[in-house]
């Protein structure tokens, strides 16, 4: 078990910063004039130029529009140079290798929504709460790691993503109306991707076998299975055969407990249309 909640820094993003910085500088556009043509605030693009900003894929064709095509695949090759690592707390970065590797990730979580899952004015709000208070560099690194291994959704389209979540996250609003919003459009959008499966597990559910708290499981490259829990900044990998089969029965029993994904859905677009 390790401690350590430093996170660490990312060269990779400073240079991304600095090449989108050259590339406006060569087209000879001021923040300022560049920033509306590409859709953001000058402040945003002040902030990725810094490396304080995760660059959101939408960057990279709305560049073209302005940089033109060959800055654009600079860019663009830029980009895929990011590492999804930075900013992550010593203590994560061994799952979050073998979350990179994984065939199958498993995930019920009954605290917060799951970090691959959380839209980012989700992610602002569990940080903007975090004890003890960090700083802001720290903030836009905790915030640009969590928003880089979601990469993985997309990039890894034959790796099977299963999240089991409580009900009580949906409906406690935590940041507000707003914030709840997004997160449950960002549910709904990332349900439509075939390796992910969402299921809700609801207010209401006498036969519940989720009583020792989250937990998370990976199946690796070759079929074996590791068991992981976190709480407080502090981890555990778990990897003795006996104590992951038993995570594993358990959390077979939460997925058939728990609301089917088209049920899950359905009370996913229920709850949307009743903010």
């Amino acid at each position: 078990m390790a401690k350590d909640s430093e996170p660490e820094t990312s060269e990779s993003l400073k240079t991304f910063g600095a090449v989108l910085k050259a590339l406006r500088d060569e087209a000879g556009l001021t923040q300022e004039q560049f920033a509306p043509r590409v859709r953001y605030s000058a402040t945003y693009v002040a902030k990725m130029e810094q490396g304080r900003r995760f660059p959101p894929k939408e960057l990279i064709p709305r560049a073209e529009e302005v940089l033109g095509a060959p800055a654009a695949r600079v860019l663009g090759a830029a980009y895929r140079t990011l590492t999804r690592k930075v900013g992550l707390a010593s203590w994560f970065l061994r799952w979050a290798g073998i979350e990179e590797e994984a065939v199958s990730l498993l995930t019920y979580e009954c605290a917060v929504i799951p970090g691959l899952l959380q839209p980012e004015p989700y992610i602002r709000a569990v940080f903007d709460r975090y004890l003890p208070h960090i700083s802001e560099e720290q903030y836009e690194q905790q915030v640009v790691a969590r928003l880089a291994r979601q990469r993985l959704l997309k990039e890894r389209p034959n790796t099977s993503f299963c999240f089991t979540i409580e009900q009580a996250l949906l409906d406690r609003h935590f940041g507000g109306a707003e914030v709840t919003t997004a997160l449950l459009d960002h549910l709904l959008e990332q349900q439509r991707r075939r390796n992910v499966e969402i299921q809700i597990m609801p207010l209401r559910q006498e036969d519940h076998s989720g009583f020792e708290g989250p937990m998370r499981l990976a199946e690796t490259a070759d079929h074996r299975w590791i068991g992981y829990v976190e709480a407080h900044d502090s981890s555990v990998l778990i990897t003795e055969p006996k104590a992951v089969s038993a995570m594993l029965q358990r959390y077979g029993k939460l997925r058939s407990q728990a609301l089917s994904p088209q049920d899950t859905t359905s009370l996913l677009e229920r709850t949307r249309g009743a903010l």
